[in-house]
């Protein structure tokens, strides 16, 4: 008997037990038994009463019978991921608050004849769901096209008819049935849940199901239940059982033959995309905008009837002021704000697919990378290229020693020859490559037999002629260094043979154990001199023994190209980089220091299990790495940061990563991961190169910066005019501005804001996290619209100097073409004074702004003196007037900057949109 890893014992044969060949003739399929895979009893059923159960065997299912398990089963094929139409896509744009908001403005300035105003709305609106849906769309076809090649057809024995020959024959993998008998290599995906009924030296990747990124040895197991803990714990440590292997993973090296247990959807794989489908959290920019909108619509709701009650009270005006009471809540809209917002996220996630190779697929999660604090990662096939290089070799006395890598490298180079092995598992390939790059000379010895690496015994032995020793062979043995070990009776130190005691070999373990817990992977190697044996009598088993200890390599995890620069990166952009995995805590922590992330103190996920929602959210936050996480673990995280008032991402790449991209505001996913988790991502990198996310970063950064300059300069000054005009139609004895006139003046303003999209924010705002803060919005709003107001209420004063019959009515022409003027002229300074970036070592504006502002004002002046004014209600005005204007737009100019640099100096202005909390 030897140990199982779990600690109980399991005998050494690798075949399914004397009764597996003794096949049962297949009856029908028990109609009773759903799922084989994904019971408890069932995959603790010895072998041959599993087959039994399942009607198969090794030799494989007939034609007819896998015809008509087809038939009942349906094709292997999982769930559909089903496509979003573009139509759907744009009615599903409707929904956004800001588009729903002005929808209802159309509605009702149609319900009040205002066509004009109701056409130009439902413009807007069209605009700016077409512009979303449409890059929404591109990045799906986009994030399609980068869809995994996956295996297309699988090895399985079947047979013509009862008595003839099994015959292994290539199928379409959707045609699998439960029952089927597959054959396995390396390199294969598992296209099944399987259970083994033969297996030589074979092992799985299955980082994608259990984040573990070494490969798991997988053997057939006569009877399960004697695994006893692992059966114990039942279905959460299925995973782990070794004679499963569960659709998800692929064969690292070594074959098998498998029984197909589960296809399609009764797979632990699509079980696992089955799970419950909450509705889409809220991302950090859906809080935003949700607040920002909740208050514009109360302002909104308010403002028609007391617009409607002030002139129908105080003037008795009636209905023919209610197209004017709808044009000042239009103008209080900033109606532009989805069209901006959808071109300044969609030119972002265009630029971004085209320099760094980033595919944005929901355009919202791109203000959300800007917003980003926390990037929570996967370890495995993220941070590390899930491919092992050699760290260390050291003899038995802990001395570096060249020589025991060079013998760790004979034993596998061999042990691949003879034993006919496809392709070395990754540990050999990690020595081979590390000896060559020494350049040593590894064919200068000739082996004459192998045994290969075996899960049970957990070694692998080359033999090799002796130089200069005529009828003696060189045992060269690498493996697990506990099974190493209890076959040496000698240690070599320093060139040195000595006795191996018990004092000796406690001190080895402990050497072992203390290289594991610094997240290596060791392996022990040995030797020993035999005489030769005669070509009749082959070396077995047997021959491992009486060894001498050469000394132990050390291999960890290769670091991803690119993993190093971009922590670096996003820790400049202070974005906190916090490492969940399901790998060992040596293991992620030495990942970490690899990459230059100090991994502080590592707690694990039964640490997490125990704490409440509250204290693990301060623990999350001062943690950087959690490792053996399932992934519930990795979510609660997620979801603790979130609750703590981080913007969080995470970046992952496997089945077991899907709940914490679901409960993350910006899922990642690189561009090798798994199919489900790029459907749940929002984001996928194209490229290998992690440091696009600094890139996505900072667009995202800019953006933001670009949609709040917008919202601040568009409700500040909205704000103003409303507050001016319900001053002026409270005074005046008629309509301070028709409502075509309201129209022309915001079709302007909204034609200039447009440039907002393409604005240069300053360096400082690309530097730190990027949230639109609503309260700090709307106190900026508050402030400067009433400056805004005070520009148009002196304005009123200018005009009632420069303009006879102000009050009387004569002079409403003049009154309204003055104030039009004053409109654009202060709409074209605000602009340039109060948008995001400015500043004296910026120089001027950039060039949509200033070519914007200069036909605000070009327009603002000339409009009222063209042939167009008297259709529009326009009159020339006195040239005092302009003199007096000139005054009024000095003094509005001094009084934004001097507000701008007091708010800018406050806390408010420092935090500027940074900040966990929208």
């Amino acid at each position: 008997m030897t140990w199982a890893p779990d600690g109980g014992p399991r005998p050494l044969a690798r075949t399914a037990g004397p009764g597996a060949d003794d096949e049962p003739e297949p009856d029908a399929w028990p109609g009773a038994v759903e799922d084989f895979g994904g019971g408890r009893e069932t995959a603790g059923l010895p072998t041959l009463d599993f087959l039994r159960l399942i009607g198969g065997g090794p030799r494989g299912l007939l034609e007819s019978q896998a015809e008509e398990r087809l038939a009942r089963y349906g094709e292997n094929v999982l769930p559909a991921q089903r496509s979003v139409s573009w139509p759907r896509r744009f009615l599903r744009s409707v929904r956004d608050p800001f588009t729903a908001v002005l929808f209802c403005l159309a509605l009702v300035s149609a319900a009040v004849t205002a066509w004009t105003t109701a056409c130009v709305i439902m413009a807007l609106v069209v605009v700016s769901c077409v512009l979303r849906s449409s890059g929404e769309y591109r990045a799906d076809r986009s994030a399609a096209a980068l869809r995994d090649l996956v295996a297309a057809t699988a090895t399985v024995r079947r047979r013509a008819d009862a008595g003839s020959p099994a015959v292994a024959r290539e199928v379409p993998v959707d045609q699998l049935v439960p029952g089927d008998v597959v054959l396995l290599g390396p390199g294969d995906l598992i296209p099944a849940d399987l259970r083994l009924l033969r297996a030589t030296g074979l092992t799985v990747h299955q980082a994608a199901l259990t984040g573990e990124s070494a490969p798991v040895a997988k053997y057939p197991v006569e009877t399960p239940a004697l695994l006893g803990a692992a059966a114990d714990r039942g279905g959460a440590d299925r995973d782990a059982w070794p004679h499963l292997c569960l659709q998800g993973s692929s064969v690292a090296s070594g074959s098998g033959t498998a029984v197909v247990v589960a296809t399609g959807e009764r797979t632990r794989f699509a079980a696992g995309l089955r799970g419950p489908s909450p509705r889409r959290r809220a991302s950090a920019f859906d809080r935003s905008v949700h607040g920002i909108s909740w208050s514009l619509i109360r302002f909104m709701l308010l403002t028609p009837p007391l617009v409607f009650l002030a002139d129908a009270g105080l003037r008795g005006r009636g209905v023919e002021t209610l197209p004017f009471a709808v044009a000042v809540a239009v103008g209080l809209t900033p109606e532009m704000l989805p069209v901006v917002v959808t071109t300044t996220l969609a030119r972002g996630a265009s630029l971004l697919a085209r320099t760094s190779e980033v595919i944005v697929k929901r355009l919202p999660a791109l203000h959300d990378l800007g917003a980003m604090d926390v990037l929570c990662t996967d370890k495995t096939g993220t941070l590390t290229q899930d491919r092992p290089v050699v760290a260390c070799h050291v003899d038995a006395g802990g001395r570096d020693d060249p020589d025991v890598l060079h013998w760790a490298a004979v034993n596998s180079l061999w042990t691949l020859q003879l034993a006919e092995l496809p392709m070395p598992d990754a540990l050999d390939e990690a020595l081979l490559e590390a000896v060559e790059q020494r350049g040593d000379g590894l064919l200068d010895h000739y082996a004459v037999a192998a045994l290969p690496f075996d899960p049970v015994r957990r070694l692998a032995t080359a033999v090799l002629r002796t130089p200069g020793g005529p009828g003696l062979h060189t045992l060269v043995v690498k493996g697990s260094v506990e099974a190493v070990l209890a076959r040496c009776v000698k240690r070599r130190a320093d060139g040195r043979d000595g006795e191996l005691d018990d004092a000796a070999r406690d001190e080895l373990l402990s050497a072992s154990t203390e290289l594991a817990e610094q997240g290596l992977r060791v392996l022990a190697v040995a030797a020993a001199e035999r005489p030769a044996k005669p070509g009749s009598s082959p070396y077995a088993e047997s021959d491992e023994y009486g060894l001498t200890l050469l000394g132990m390599v050390g291999l960890r995890d290769a670091a991803a190209d690119t993993a190093a620069a971009a922590v670096t990166a996003l820790t400049r952009r202070s974005v906190t980089v916090k490492v969940l995995t399901g790998d060992h805590p040596g293991t992620a922590a030495r990942a970490c220091r690899d990459i230059g992330l100090d991994p502080g103190e590592v707690v694990t996920g039964d640490t997490v299990d125990a704490l409440d929602d509250d204290a693990l959210a301060e623990l999350a936050a001062t943690t950087t790495v959690f490792a053996r996480c399932t992934p519930t673990h990795k979510a609660r995280v997620v979801r603790a940061l979130r609750a703590g008032g981080h913007v969080t991402g995470f970046l992952g790449d496997g089945v077991n990563d899907l709940p914490a991209l679901d409960a993350c505001d910006v899922g990642i996913c690189p561009r090798d991961a798994t199919a489900v988790a790029r459907e749940a991502a929002d984001v996928v990198l194209a490229s290998k190169d992690l440091t696009a996310i600094d890139h996505a970063v900072v667009a995202g950064r800019r953006s933001s910066a670009n949609i709040a300059t917008y919202l601040r300069i568009a409700l500040s000054s909205n704000l103003g005019n409303v507050i001016a005009m319900l001053t002026a139609a409270l005074l005046l004895p008629y309509l301070p501005m028709l409502p075509v006139q309201v129209l022309v003046q915001n079709l302007c303003f909204d034609a200039a804001q447009l440039a907002f999209a393409y604005d240069r924010p300053a360096a400082a705002d690309l530097a730190r996290p990027a949230v639109l803060r609503p309260r700090a919005i709307l106190r900026f709003v508050t402030g400067f619209g009433l400056i805004n107001a005070l520009a148009d209420i002196a304005t009123f004063g200018v005009l009632a100097l420069s303009v006879r019959g102000f009050a009387t009515g004569d002079g409403q022409a003049a009154f309204q073409s003055g104030w039009f003027t004053e409109n654009l002229l202060t709409q074209a300074l605000v602009m340039v004074l109060l948008r995001t970036g400015r500043g004296v070592a910026e120089g001027r504006a950039p060039g949509p702004i200033r070519l914007t502002t200069s036909a605000l004002a070009v327009i603002g002046i000339l409009l009222p003196l063209t042939p167009l004014a008297p259709a529009l209600g326009f009159t020339t005005l006195p040239l005092f007037y302009y003199a007096l204007l000139a005054a009024v737009l000095m003094s509005y100019g001094t009084a934004l900057v001097m507000a701008k640099t007091r708010y800018d100096a406050g806390p408010v202005g420092r935090q500027g949109l940074a900040g966990s909390k929208p």
